[in-house]
């Protein structure tokens, strides 16, 4: 008898989640700062490291005391809303961020909420934590208002609503009415995903300046994207105090090592030169937006660094064929879209050349509708 590994039952049939990673001259698939550090910022991180090092034989602060300081000294910045330290919480990525917050309020009988299309991570959250997790669709435009949140919520009681904002992979954001709706109605917490929020246009707000009037709001954030972090690996939570010491009870001891934290601090001492990168890709994000609808394609607005593109008769087509002119975009959301990462500026000139040929092949796009 040939012995296979005992796995889950509802493990068995699983894929491991990940984008495709091909090595090619354009790659606008995963919604990274197509900038790399600064010299300047290379050399600090370098010197960081090279002190954590020293103390490596050693478990790390497993609080990360003054990382949170860090954390949230930016944020008051940012966002002009006063946070303190004990209100936040940092871990290995969003990912990590988000399977605390199910660890501690999701879990057998527990039922987790999200409005599609949208990040597709949130239902493996869910899964491995054993929580159920349902759906309800957007507008066609992408949108959602506070009328259609409160409706998704009666009846169904939620322990954990997700709102993103902006959302991936549409790019769309949220009005505050209807997050402080939410978390009004919601007698389980609500969690809003801004791991792009520094990406968002000029007036579009941050559901940060509504976490004192509702105890149980969530806000999640990255430096994967606006500090361009991804391969450092950190994200965090902000919210109560007494919902972080929640968080603090599932996560792992010392998650945080040592050198991950030196790293974070230190692109925080950056983050004025980082946002000015952010500003740029604001820039050629309106600019593509703008350069796609006029040659005919669909674009949605975007709060975010990538934006989504149709319709395409055949996306998986128009994949392979971008693709095969050596540029890689996300084949995700809803069918006969594509999401474009916003790159440097040559990125985005070469993503236009290749576009360009692609939509003019035969049979790629959508037939217009009838007016």
């Amino acid at each position: 008898m040939v012995w296979s590994p005992p796995v889950r039952e509802d493990l068995r049939d699983a894929v491991p989640y990940g984008a495709p990673q091909i090595d090619v001259p354009v790659r606008l698939n995963t919604n990274e700062n197509p900038f790399p550090p600064s010299a300047a910022m290379a050399t600090a991180t370098g010197q960081a490291v090279a002190a954590a090092v020293a103390s490596l034989n050693r478990y790390p602060d497993r609080e990360a005391l003054d990382l949170r300081t860090d954390l949230a000294d930016y944020l008051s910045r940012e966002s002009h809303v006063s946070v303190d330290a004990s209100s936040v919480w940092p871990a290995n990525g969003s990912n990590e961020v988000m399977e605390h917050i199910f660890s501690a309020f999701g879990g057998p009988g527990r039922l987790a909420m999200s409005f599609s299309p949208t990040y597709s991570m949130y239902e493996q959250y869910a899964r491995d934590t054993f929580t159920r997790y349902r759906t309800v669709g957007r507008r066609a435009d992408f949108s959602l208002d506070a009328a259609m949140a409160v409706a998704a919520l009666i009846g169904g009681n939620p322990d954990i609503v997700i709102l993103t904002s902006p959302n991936n992979p549409t790019g769309t954001a949220l009005t505050l009415d209807v997050i402080a709706a939410t978390c009004a109605m919601s007698a389980g917490v609500v969690v809003v995903d801004e791991a792009y929020a520094e990406f968002r246009r000029p007036g579009s707000p941050t559901a940060l300046s509504l976490l004192e009037a509702h105890p149980n709001l969530i806000v999640t954030r990255t430096m994967s994207k606006a500090f361009a972090l991804a391969g450092a690996r950190l994200g965090y939570a902000v919210a109560q105090p007494d919902v972080i010491d929640a968080l603090r009870i599932v996560r792992l001891p010392y998650h945080l090592s040592t050198v991950t934290q030196a790293v974070a601090r230190t692109a925080l001492t950056f983050s004025d030169e980082l946002l000015g990168q952010v500003a740029l890709i604001r820039e050629e994000r309106d600019a593509l937006v703008t350069w796609l609808r006029e040659n005919g394609l669909s674009a949605v607005d975007s709060d975010a660094n990538f934006i989504l593109v149709g319709q395409f008769a055949d996306r998986h087509r128009a994949w392979a064929e971008l693709l095969a002119r050596g540029v890689l975009v996300r084949e995700v959301g809803p069918e006969g879209w594509l999401r474009v990462t916003v790159g440097t500026p040559a990125d985005n000139a070469a993503f236009r050349t290749a576009l360009t040929q692609v939509i003019g092949l035969d049979g790629m796009m959508e037939p217009a509708s009838p007016a």
